[in-house]
């Protein structure tokens, strides 16, 4: 499936515009040792693609500082999963500043492919995700960073409803570990009180931190937690497949307003 989503390497690498792989940042190191093994992912799946990341807050470089060495020609690929505050107002606001007129991808969810990284979480875990019977008695907690925009509750809450259907999940109950609630420990009692034998917390988290932290403090009640997702392949095609629609649509904007 991911070979599938690849043809755009077949294009020279002279020919590709750079991808300017734009990520949160965090005091903590794991963050940026995350970011740098998904960006290396990219790399063997993409080969002689110029990749450079940059941060908008806690880690260096800077989109300034990345930005201005690439120049204009390069796609900016933030790594986020909802089109939340960051994505509506921080990335632009940056490359604004940076005097970089780039085009942007689409953040990265909603997408099956996430759904496939988030299945590869669980089952790396100990979960036979390949189970119809297994994934039948389960109950998921979707544990998501949480944010006061309403449209990225939404979104993820249609993350949660079509992992259940396209799977056959007993049930999946979306949990914050900031912004209101349901908490972790909410969700996984709902979950038992529907029936389900057996719960399990997956992380819909691109890095560890703070917040992932804190969803594996407050999953105590759960019998099986999953890891973030990270430098999954699924999450590296993802990003090439934003990095290609998006150069794309660079491509084609001065022919459609012609």
């Amino acid at each position: 499936m991911l070979e599938r989503r690849l043809s755009a390497a077949a294009t020279p690498a002279a020919d590709r515009p750079a991808l300017l792989l734009i990520a949160h940042g965090s005091r903590d190191p794991r963050h940026a040792a995350t970011v740098a093994a998904l960006a290396e992912e990219v790399r063997v799946l993409r080969p002689g693609l110029e990749l450079a990341t940059a941060y908008l807050d806690h880690c260096a470089p800077r989109i300034p500082q990345v930005a201005g060495r690439l120049g204009a020609r390069a796609v900016a690929v933030p790594l986020l999963l909802n089109r939340a505050f960051h994505a509506k107002h921080d990335v632009p606001a940056a490359l604004r500043s940076a005097g970089a007129g780039l085009p942007v991808a689409d953040v990265l969810g909603p997408s099956p492919l996430l759904l496939a990284a988030l299945d590869r979480r669980l089952a790396e875990a100990g979960l036979d995700v390949s189970s119809p019977a297994v994934r039948a008695r389960t109950g998921l907690v979707l544990a998501a960073a949480g944010s006061s925009d309403p449209a990225a509750d939404a979104a993820t809450r249609a993350v949660a409803a079509k992992w259940r259907r396209t799977r056959g999940w007993a049930a999946v109950e979306v949990a914050y570990a900031s912004a209101a609630g349901p908490r972790v420990p909410e969700a996984v009692a709902a979950l038992r009180a529907a029936g389900a034998a057996r719960v399990a917390v997956a992380p819909y988290l691109l890095a560890p931190g703070r917040l992932p932290d804190r969803i594996a403090e407050a999953a105590a009640g759960a019998d099986l937690l999953a890891d973030v997702l990270g430098p999954a392949p699924e999450v590296a095609a993802l990003l090439l497949e934003r990095y290609d629609a998006a150069g794309a649509r660079a491509r084609t904007a001065p022919a459609l307003t012609a």
